[in-house]
């Protein structure tokens, strides 16, 4: 990648290549945003016109753009002054290579925002921590604890791109990042703005590096788990002393605080000696306690014993949350009772419809085996689990673990599934299915649930195949339930 994005004066004119539109609105803010900039803009996707149909929608207002669908031409890339790279676009592309000025919605976006930055990066919970960050900040501002505006983008499918032109100094961006939009950053830097030191400052500085849960994940990309975290570390290379490192107790998340120049705060389920600073859960239906540096050796509370959204991995997820908040100097007892009041967010054991006295959860985002295992955990009440999907190489032995406590286990088709079969036949662990379509998944579900039960759609696998992506997933899930099942009680 080139080391500095060009200027907003610069875009003018600038003949800027999308590679890869998607359907997670990267690709569509950054033809929106440059379009208002002056450029001119090609968009290039593999994917043909029907799957990009509602990012192609928005678009249409703009007459200018053309587009190259269905394949890549080369000589796009070899014209092009600029070139948008999606982040699900493997950086070894031979078409990158055509190119000088690789960017992407977060390297623009980071070059010209004047806000303060919270970056949040983990293997799940991620976008549960950002939407409750984003959840308090934006409370802390209503009642002027704190200047400005709060946004969240990113990863959470809202990129900072759409919001860049209304920011100031006093406002604050929360941004979740995947490991490929991390990895897209590495080296970069602000060549005009340098340290004490005359170094160039890095593209990325958030003033607080918030990491959740580090689990295996996308190793189908990475090979190594060691390379998928090296992406992740990237989150804090940026930092100095005045900024907050916030990460879990397990072997990563203290290799990331030894490591960091940031101030290093870790959080965990035990208490914490008295001479470190961080946070620790009471346990499954105690609070989240928090104690920072210089302050009284007391702990104060930060996470509520009662929470809207269920789960320990989501307490969990919350006082990271809260250690980055306590931070910015909000107050103790604002922070708990703000983060008491979060309602979760959608696909993430989200509550969206009870009839018949069974409740439906739509965990789509658990696309890991961990997640799906810890959505089984996550209830008191008999659970009946939906899950299966795509193969990401993943060692399925927690999911199979969690799935002999389930009531029922209903499964998905898929190449995941292919393999979670066996290991499932040899625990004696019995199911239904796979099944080729949601509908078969419901109507499976809905034979085996009774009153008082739990359904669950955590697939613990990828989406692909017969869905879009986990997303579209999640929505086919709620459609179909909402269908089958009658008018019931939305949640």
């Amino acid at each position: 990648m080139s080391q500095s994005p060009a200027s907003k004066a610069q875009y003018q004119g600038m003949k800027v290549l999308v590679m890869g539109l998607g359907l997670h609105g990267g690709g569509l803010a950054s033809v929106q945003y440059l379009a208002r900039k002056g450029a001119q803009i090609t968009v290039t996707d593999l994917r043909d016109e029907k799957t990009l149909a509602s990012s192609l929608k928005p678009l249409k207002s703009l007459p200018s753009i053309r587009y190259v669908l269905g394949h890549h031409d080369p000589e796009d890339f070899k014209k092009a002054d600029m070139v948008i790279k999606n982040p699900g676009v493997r950086p070894d592309s031979p078409y990158l290579a055509l190119n000088q000025c690789i960017e992407t919605d977060l390297s623009l976006f980071l070059a010209h925002s004047p806000a303060r930055l919270i970056g949040i990066t983990g293997s799940k919970g991620k976008s549960s921590a950002a939407s409750a960050l984003h959840w308090v900040l934006t409370a802390a501002q209503t009642q002027g604890l704190i200047p400005g505006k709060a946004y969240v983008g990113g990863n959470i499918t809202v990129s900072p791109l759409a919001f860049l032109d209304d920011l100031s100094a006093e406002d604050t961006v929360v941004l979740e990042l995947s490991s490929w939009q991390l990895g897209d950053l590495q080296g970069r830097v602000q060549e005009e703005v340098v340290d004490a030191g005359g170094k160039p400052k890095a593209l990325l500085k958030p003033q607080a590096a918030v990491f959740t849960s580090l689990l295996p994940d996308h190793l189908d990309r990475y090979g190594t788990m060691e390379a998928y975290i090296g992406d992740k570390r990237i989150l804090y290379q940026g930092q100095d002393p005045q900024d907050l490192t916030v990460a879990p107790d397990d072997p990563w998340g203290r290799s990331f605080l030894a490591e960091t120049q940031g101030r290093p705060q870790v959080y965990g389920e035990t208490p914490l000696p008295i001479d470190l600073t961080g946070g620790w859960l009471t346990g499954p239906s105690g609070p989240g306690l928090a104690r920072l540096k210089g302050a009284s050796p007391i702990p104060v509370e930060v996470v509520p014993s009662q929470l809207r959204i269920p789960g320990y991995h989501q307490k969990k997820n919350l006082l990271a949350a809260g250690l980055a908040l306590l931070d910015l100097g909000l107050p103790a007892g604002f922070i708990r009772d703000a983060l008491g009041s979060f309602p979760g967010i959608e696909h993430r054991l989200e509550w969206f419809h009870e009839a018949g006295g069974i409740r439906f959860y739509n965990d789509t985002a658990a696309t890991i085996p961990d997640a799906a295992a810890a959505a089984v955990r996550a209830f008191t009440a008999p659970v009946v689990l939906v899950t299966g999907g795509t193969d990401k190489k993943l060692d399925f032995t927690p999911l199979v673990q969690a799935a002999t406590q389930a009531k029922a286990l209903i499964l998905l088709a898929g190449t995941g599934s292919d393999r979670l079969r066996p290991l499932l036949e040899e625990v004696f662990c019995s199911y239904r299915g796979p099944f080729d379509s949601v509908d078969q998944a419901v109507s499976a579900s809905l034979e085996a649930a009774r009153p008082g039960d739990v359904v669950v759609f955590s697939p613990g696998c990828a989406s692909f195949g017969m869905f879009l992506n986990e997303f579209h997933r999640g929505r086919q899930w709620k459609e179909a339930v909402r269908r089958l099942t009658g008018k019931g009680t939305n949640g």
